[in-house]
Formats: C-alpha cells, structure tokens, sequence
C-alpha cells in the first residue's frame, strides 16, 4: 500500500485540482498532477469534499 495522507495535505491535494480544472485542466490531468489514482481523488471528495482545514481538525479531534 502507498503512503498515508494527512487530512491536510488531502485537502490541499483537493484544492489543487479545484484550481487546475478552473484553469481549464481536464480532471483527469489535475488528478495525476497530484500524484493519486482516479478512484483515491473521488473518495477523497466525497469524504473531505466541503471541509475546510479547520474542520478536518475539529473532526478528528471528536473521532478520538
């Protein structure tokens, strides 16, 4: 298995690619970019789809 992202560093990775189609980069393209398969980027939105940074925190913070 591959390495573990940081619900921050997930969210970045979102953002980026958010910032790369508004550019016109196709999604699949964005995808690569950041370095993680299709199907990793749309579980990842689909988890931390609307979450900012400080949520993510405040949310792993309750999990505990």
């Amino acid at each position: 298995m591959g390495k573990r992202h940081k619900p921050e560093e997930i969210i970045a990775k979102l953002r980026q690619v958010d910032v790369m189609t508004a550019q016109g980069t196709a999604v699949a393209d964005a995808v690569r970019a950041i370095g993680v398969t299709d199907v990793t980027y749309y579980r990842w939105r689909q988890e931390y789809g609307g979450l900012k940074t400080d949520q993510i925190k405040r949310m792993k913070e309750l999990e505990c």
